[in-house]
C-alpha cells in the first residue's frame, strides 16, 4: 500500500490480523512487513497499554517499534467492506508530534485568514489574487470579490508594475521580500492611495514545486507622513542658519520644501531685512516684500510680481481649507520677517493640518535663522562703517605723490581686520606713507588699528623724522600694553604689543625718501625703467617691545618712480610663509604691472595675483607714483643774523612772487617772512634759510640754528611785543615748525591755484 503525505497506514482484517502494511508503516515503525502481517494487531501495542485501545476509533496510543522504543502516534480506524461480507479496517497512524504540529499550522492559517488587522493574499504563479483575508486595499471603490483578478484589474498601472515586479521577483529568486513600501492608487481614483508595506515569501510544495507566493501588508501612509515630516524638519534645521546671508537663507528653505512638502515654493522677504533693519508694516498692516527665492516647477496660478520682484505682503492667505498650498509667516522676535508658501500637484491630494504645522515649526526655525542674518546685516554695516571712518580714502592725490590703495581682510564675512596705511601731506609739500599691522582679526583688531593710526597722524603733525616718530610710538604702544585690562584681553581685545609699522617720508623738493621699520618689510621702489629693488630699510623691533633704537634709511629717488608699502600678508598668502620668496614674487609683478596708467587698476591686479582665497592674514598694498617740485618753483636765501637782511628778504620774496603770478600775496608774504626773519635773528642767530616752495600751497619756511621751538601767546594791551606769531596765524592757513639736523625750521603756508608739478 503507498504512503499517503508520510501517513503511516496498516489494513486489519476482522480477525484483527494485519494483512497490509504500507513502507511509510515499515519507516515509522522500523519493522518490515514480514515481521507484520499475518500477526494480531494488537501485538504491536506497547507494554500497560490496553488492548481494546484499537477499538476506539481515534485517539492515541503507544507502539512498539523495532528499535525498542516506544513510539506515541496519533491513529485513526476507517472500516471497510470486505469480500465475502468480512470486516476490514484501515488504519492510520501519525506521530504525536507531528499532528499536534499540523494542527497548529492549521489553527494559525484558520485564524490568519479571519484576523483583519494585518493584510493576507495569496497569489497564484500567474499572481492572479486566490485567496485575502480582507480587501486587499483600504478603498471604498474597488469590487467585493478580488479572487482570480490581477493587479492590473483594479490599481493603476504604474502601481500595479511595481507591486507585479515585487512578487515575481520573489516567485522566481525564492529570496523574500521585507518591509518594502509602495504607493498603491485605486484604478477609478488616481487622486487618492495609499502608502503600503508589503512582505512576500515564496509558496513551495513537499516535491519543491512552486505553488504561488504569499504577501503581507499593512496600511502605513501615516507612519510614511510622519517619518517624511520628520525627515523634512530634521533636513530644514539642518539647513537653514548655516548662512550669515538672507538670500543664502531663503534660498536653503526654499530647496528643502521642494521636494520635502511640495513641487513647488516661494520665500518673500521683508524689504527692510536686506538692510539689516526691523521690518515694520505700514499703518494697513501691510509688509513691503521680495519675492527672494523660488524652487519647483512655476505653476500657471503664481501670483505677478512687479519688475523688481516685489509685492505688498498682507495677512498670510492659504489655509487647509484652501488647497493645494497653504502658507505660513516669518516672524522673529523683531516682528514680521515675511512669508513662505508651498504648493503641490492635485494629485497628492489635499494638505493636512499636520502639513500646515510643519510648515509653521519650520517657518519658525527659518525665521531665527534670517533674523540673525538680518542683524548680522546690521552689524557688518556698522563694522564697515567703522573701517571706512578708520581708514583713508583708496586714492589720493597730494603734491609729492599719487597714491591708490588695495585692501583684502581675511575675514571677508566681517570685513575688517588690523592692517592699515596711511596718506599724510606734511609741510614744505612732503608725504608720509605709513603702513602698519595689527596682530588679530575683527572689530577689536580694527579699533587696535585706528588708534595707533591717530598716533601716527599725531605725531607726524609734529614733524617728526621716521626713526623718531617710531621711538615714540613704541612709547605710546608699551603704554596701552600696560594700561590694558585683564577684562580686555578676556573679550579678545587685540593686543597692541604684535603691531608694527613702516613710516616713510618723501620730499619732492630734495627728491630723498627716508624710511624707518618697526618689524614690518621693507618698502619696494620701481625706478621709472622699471627696475626694482628694496629700501635698504634696518627693521628694529615690533611696537610695543622697547629696548632696541629704530634705524632711518635714505634713499635719493626720481620723479615718476613707484614707492610700494605693503603688509605680510601679501608677501606670505601663497608661499607657506616664505617671505624672501614672497618678496621676490612681489618684485616680478610690480616689474609687470603697468605703474604709468591707472594705479588702482595695477594694485589690484597685484594683489590678485598673489593673494590667496586661504589667505591667513589680511593683505594690503599702497602705491605711491612719486612727483617732484620743479626747481623754478622754489626760490631759497641765506642770510646773516643782521636785522637789516629782513628788507633784502621781502624785496627778494616779492620779486619771485610776481614772477610766479602771485601778485595778490605779497603783501601777506611779506609780513609773514617779516615776522619770521626777525624771530630768527632776535632768538637764534644765523645763519638763517630763508626758502619759498610753490605747489598746491605757498611756503614760507625759516630755517635757523636753534634748538628751541616757538610757541605762540596773546600779547596783553600793554606789551610791545609777543604778537608775532599770533600775527603770521591769523595770516595763513596753517603753521607749524619741526626740528631738523642743524636746528629748526618754523614754516607757514597759503592756499593758492593748484601747482605745476611734473612727473
Amino acid at each position: 500500500m503507498p504512503s499517503i503525505d508520510g501517513v503511516a497506514a496498516a489494513l486489519v482484517d476482522g480477525d484483527g490480523l494485519v494483512v497490509g502494511w504500507t513502507a511509510a508503516a515499515e519507516q515509522l515503525l522500523a519493522l518490515d512487513a514480514a515481521q507484520v502481517t499475518g500477526r494480531p494487531a494488537r501485538e504491536l501495542l506497547a507494554d500497560g497499554v490496553e488492548e481494546r485501545a484499537l477499538e476506539r476509533g481515534a485517539g492515541e496510543v503507544r507502539l512498539r517499534t523495532g528499535s525498542g522504543v516506544p513510539l506515541e502516534v496519533a491513529y485513526q480506524v476507517l472500516p471497510l467492506a470486505g469480500e465475502g461480507g468480512q470486516v476490514r479496517a484501515l488504519v492510520l497512524a501519525t506521530p504525536a508530534d507531528m499532528v499536534a504540529q499540523r494542527r497548529q499550522d492549521e489553527a494559525f492559517t484558520r485564524e490568519l485568514f479571519l484576523q483583519d488587522q494585518l493584510g493576507l493574499a495569496v497569489f497564484g504563479p500567474d499572481l492572479r489574487l486566490l485567496r485575502t483575508n480582507t480587501h486587499l486595499l483600504p478603498f471604498t471603490d474597488l469590487p467585493d470579490g478580488l479572487a482570480g483578478h490581477k493587479l492590473h484589474d483594479y490599481l493603476q498601472p504604474d502601481d500595479a508594475d511595481a507591486a507585479e515586479a515585487i512578487l515575481r521577483h520573489v516567485i522566481t529568486t525564492g529570496e523574500p521580500v521585507v518591509r518594502t513600501a509602495l504607493r498603491i492608487r485605486p484604478r477609478g481614483n488616481p487622486h487618492g492611495g495609499a502608502v503600503m508595506e508589503i512582505q512576500a515569501f515564496r509558496l513551495q510544495a513537499l516535491d519543491g514545486a512552486v505553488i504561488g507566493v504569499t504577501a503581507l501588508f499593512g496600511d502605513v501612509t501615516e507612519l510614511h507622513r510622519y517619518r517624511r515630516r520628520a525627515d523634512v524638519l530634521h533636513r530644514a534645521t539642518a539647513a537653514v542658519g548655516g548662512s550669515l546671508s538672507v538670500a543664502g537663507n531663503a534660498e536653503d528653505l526654499a530647496g528643502v520644501l521642494v521636494p520635502g512638502l511640495g513641487d513647488r515654493v516661494e520665500v518673500d522677504i521683508a524689504e527692510a531685512v536686506f538692510s539689516g533693519d526691523e521690518p515694520l508694516p505700514d499703518a494697513d498692516g501691510r509688509l513691503t516684500v521680495r519675492r527672494t527665492a523660488t524652487a519647483g516647477v512655476p505653476r500657471t496660478d503664481d501670483r505677478p510680481l512687479g519688475p523688481l520682484g516685489r509685492e505688498v505682503l498682507g495677512a498670510p492667505a492659504g489655509s487647509v481649507a484652501d488647497p493645494p498650498s497653504m502658507s505660513a509667516p516669518l516672524q522673529a522676535r523683531s516682528g514680521p520677517l515675511g512669508r513662505v508658501t508651498v504648493h503641490r500637484d492635485p494629485v497628492e491630494g489635499p494638505y493636512q493640518h499636520e502639513d500646515l504645522d510643519l510648515l509653521r515649526e519650520i517657518a519658525a526655525r527659518a525665521s531665527l535663522a534670517l533674523d540673525n542674518a538680518r542683524r548680522y546685516t546690521r552689524e557688518h554695516r556698522a563694522a564697515v562703517g567703522l573701517q571706512r571712518s578708520l581708514l583713508p580714502p583708496a586714492e589720493t592725490t597730494v603734491p609729492a605723490a599719487t597714491t591708490a590703495s588695495v585692501y583684502r581682510p581675511t575675514d571677508t564675512a566681517t570685513g575688517v581686520g588690523g592692517d592699515w596705511f596711511d596718506v599724510i601731506p606734511l609741510s614744505s609739500a612732503r608725504v608720509a606713507l605709513v603702513a602698519g599691522d595689527v596682530v588679530g582679526h575683527g572689530l577689536q583688531a580694527s579699533a587696535t588699528m585706528g588708534r595707533l593710526r591717530t598716533a601716527v597722524r599725531t605725531l607726524a603733525d609734529l614733524d617728526l623724522e621716521p626713526d623718531e616718530l617710531l621711538v615714540h610710538l613704541d612709547d605710546l604702544v608699551s603704554q596701552l600694553v600696560v594700561e590694558g585690562s585683564e577684562e580686555e584681553r578676556e573679550r579678545g581685545v587685540a593686543d597692541p604689543s604684535g603691531a608694527t609699522c613702516v613710516y616713510a617720508v618723501y620730499d619732492p623738493v630734495a627728491g630723498i625718501c627716508q624710511a624707518a621699520s618697526a618689524g614690518h618689510p621693507p618698502p619696494a621702489i620701481v625706478h621709472p625703467d622699471g627696475r626694482v629693488e628694496y629700501l635698504p630699510v634696518n627693521p628694529g623691533p615690533p611696537l610695543g617691545v622697547g629696548g632696541l633704537p629704530f634705524e632711518a634709511a635714505e634713499c635719493a629717488l626720481r620723479a615718476g618712480s613707484v614707492l610700494a608699502l605693503y603688509t605680510d600678508g601679501l608677501i606670505e598668502g601663497g608661499n607657506g610663509g616664505d617671505v624672501d620668496e614672497g618678496m621676490e614674487q612681489l618684485a616680478a609683478q610690480l616689474a609687470a604691472a603697468d605703474l604709468d596708467g591707472d594705479l588702482a587698476a595695477a594694485g589690484r591686479g597685484i594683489v590678485a595675483e598673489l593673494a590667496t582665497a586661504e589667505q591667513s592674514d589680511d593683505v594690503t598694498l599702497l602705491l605711491a607714483r612719486l612727483r617732484s617740485v620743479l626747481p623754478e618753483d622754489t626760490v631759497a636765501w641765506t642770510i646773516e643774523a643782521d636785522p637789516s637782511e629782513v628788507a633784502v628778504v621781502r624785496e627778494a620774496a616779492s620779486r619771485a612772487l610776481e614772477q610766479w603770478g602771485l601778485g595778490e600775496l605779497v603783501f601777506t608774504t611779506e609780513l609773514v617772512l617779516s615776522e619770521l626773519v626777525t624771530n630768527a635773528i632776535r632768538y637764534a642767530g644765523g645763519p638763517v634759510m630763508v626758502r619759498l616752495i610753490r605747489s598746491s600751497v605757498l611756503t614760507c619756511e625759516v630755517s635757523d640754528p636753534s634748538a628751541t621751538q616757538p610757541r605762540m601767546r596773546r600779547a596783553r594791551l600793554t606789551d610791545e611785543g609777543g604778537r608775532g606769531l599770533y600775527l603770521v596765524a591769523q595770516l595763513t592757513e596753517r603753521w607749524g615748525s619741526r626740528y631738523t639736523r642743524t636746528g629748526k625750521t618754523i614754516w607757514a603756508e597759503q592756499r593758492l591755484a593748484p601747482p605745476s608739478l611734473s612727473w
